[in-house]
């Protein structure tokens, strides 16, 4: 990141300790974000019938000015613990995005971008851009594209990741965690800090790091919303010199390409949204629907791990839970009960392999030695969990996503509601809600508008990190926009439907060819 100009977002440290006092009172009050419309059919919205014949969809267009593009296959599977399908090659390149699109002199960031391809794949074949926002970087499931045996979407459309500003492999910042001892102990939540209380600790440690990186970041302090990610893939687009671009994302990624629906829909061929995070950001309804989400794939998970007669025994989700409970105890000390938790995320979610059943298994090993005193793999997990989002980007950006973060009262309430509801994940998922307490309020995301296009939207069934309870914020604010939908349903465990399902990535191939959307029941096998 560049040097900016100053003046035009002055954070001081006295103004976000107001904010912080005046969150922490209010809580999660009422929104003030515009209503949406939700769904209550079971397969998306439907534009107002229309005499008039349907629009051609646009054309495809293969990049003009294609980036500097470098083989980076070893480098980035070896990071995520993934192996590359014979014949597929990932690389790296970089794009130069300006800091705000309305003030020239305000500086650049460098973006990471990932493209996986077959080596047989057309020099002049039509990209498809993927996000994935703040869920993990981009380049993660990008790699884990490349290892997947079905290689008929790429062999026709190279996918092309984009991390966001300060995540993954685009250019960092550190605002905060450069004092390590105060990243460990907020990504922690407090577990091992000095007291009694980890809600406390976890309040405090939030206004050190919003302090920190706000003045660190003055007076770009709000430059990590999801419009400026939108700008983002902009530049992208011209720096392709093209006229429109392919989405697809995933999770919170697919907030960004709706951003970018909302601000260049005259600039997008084609929209596929891959287990999409609800379009209502206010925090706390947001977090229990993930939380629910987690509850219930780990239900799956225990489910298929019993049929296998995996090495969790007969009651999986019973040894989870207990395996969770020692972990907040302190039993596998460093590791908290809140970075145990994100790797068992990972590892119900994250798709190393195509073969499900052995995903499976190497989780239930994975958690079955910890529980038997051996934390070696299950502390790789961790690290590569914090690898995708223990960094100072994803804190800001996150944190500037959402809306109405409560104050500590509010989170005792959900702890003690939720410990009871969400036995495996909710007391924690509650004081996770602390870590943005303190950050400034930024203007709730627009509300989708019309992308002039039909929407593919892709949904997962044992999605850990997105879940399907949001699906009918999302198809009944595109549908109220006049924008037809259609949803294929995957069976399986796992996030996003892309990289772990080839049915999903056969319907994603089909609708970027005909450029319209199924009509339809349409599920996807396990």
């Amino acid at each position: 990141m560049q040097t900016r100009r100053a003046g035009r977002l002055s954070v001081s440290v006295g103004s976000v300790l107001v904010a912080a006092v005046l969150l922490g009172a209010c809580g999660a009050g009422p929104s003030a974000r515009p209503d949406v419309a939700v769904d209550g059919g079971t397969d998306g919205g439907t534009a107002p019938t229309s005499s008039a014949a349907p629009a051609a969809p646009p054309a495809l267009e293969a990049p003009v000015t294609d980036l500097n593009w470098s083989d980076c296959t070893a480098r980035l599977t070896a990071t995520v613990g993934v192996t590359a399908a014979p014949d597929t090659v990932v690389e790296c390149a970089t794009v130069t995005t300006p800091i705000d699109t309305e003030v020239a002199s305000d500086g650049t960031f460098e973006l990471a971008v990932t493209r996986v391809r077959t080596t047989a794949t057309p020099a002049d074949a039509v990209p498809v851009v993927y996000t994935s926002g703040t869920d993990r970087p981009s380049f993660a499931d990008v790699a884990a594209l490349a290892a997947q045996p079905d290689t008929a979407l790429l062999a026709t459309h190279p996918v092309v990741g984009v991390d966001r500003r300060g995540t993954g492999n685009s250019a960092p910042f550190d605002c905060y965690s450069g004092a390590t001892s105060t990243r460990n102990a907020l990504v922690d939540l407090g577990q091992y800090s000095p007291g009694d209380d980890p809600v406390e600790a976890t309040a405090a440690l939030a206004r050190d790091a919003t302090i920190a990186c706000t003045d660190f970041l003055q007076p770009d302090a709000l430059a990590f919303a999801l419009p400026n990610t939108a700008d983002d893939l902009e530049a992208l687009r011209r720096a392709w010199g093209v006229t429109t671009l392919s989405l697809v994302g995933s999770g919170n990624g697919a907030l960004v390409a709706l951003a970018y629906a909302s601000a260049y829909g005259d600039h997008v061929a084609r929209l596929v949204l891959d287990s999409p995070a609800n379009v209502v950001t206010d925090a706390v309804p947001a977090a229990e629907q993930v939380v629910r989400a987690r509850e219930s794939a780990l239900t799956e998970f225990a489910t298929r791990c019993a049929a296998l007669g995996c090495s969790l025994g007969a009651d999986p989700r019973a040894a989870v839970v207990d395996l969770l409970a020692r972990a907040d105890a302190g039993d596998f000390a460093p590791l908290s009960g809140a970075t145990v938790r994100d790797a068992v995320v990972t590892l119900l979610s994250y798709p190393r392999t195509a073969d499900a059943a052995e995903r499976v298994r190497t989780a239930s090993d994975t958690l079955a030695a910890a529980r038997s005193g051996d934390t070696t793999a299950l502390a790789r997990e961790v690290d590569l969990a914090r690898s995708f989002t223990a960094t100072d980007g994803v804190f800001v950006g996150r944190c500037t996503d959402g809306q109405q973060w409560p104050g500590p009262d509010r989170v005792r309430e959900l702890s003690s509601a939720w410990s009871s509801l969400y036995p495996a994940f909710g007391a924690v998922a509650a004081r996770s809600l602390l870590v943005c307490s303190a950050w400034p309020s930024s203007p709730p995301p627009p509300v989708p508008s019309a992308p002039g296009v039909p929407v593919l939207i892709l949904s997962g069934r044992g999605d850990a990190v997105s879940g399907t309870e949001q699906l009918p914020t999302v198809t009944g604010a595109l549908g109220s926009a006049g924008t037809r939908t259609a949803t294929v349903t995957w069976d399986g465990l796992g996030h996003p439907v892309l990289v772990g399902s080839a049915c999903g990535r056969a319907a994603v191939t089909t609708y970027l060819s005909a450029g319209d959307v199924p009509t339809g029941g349409n599920a996807c096998p396990a």
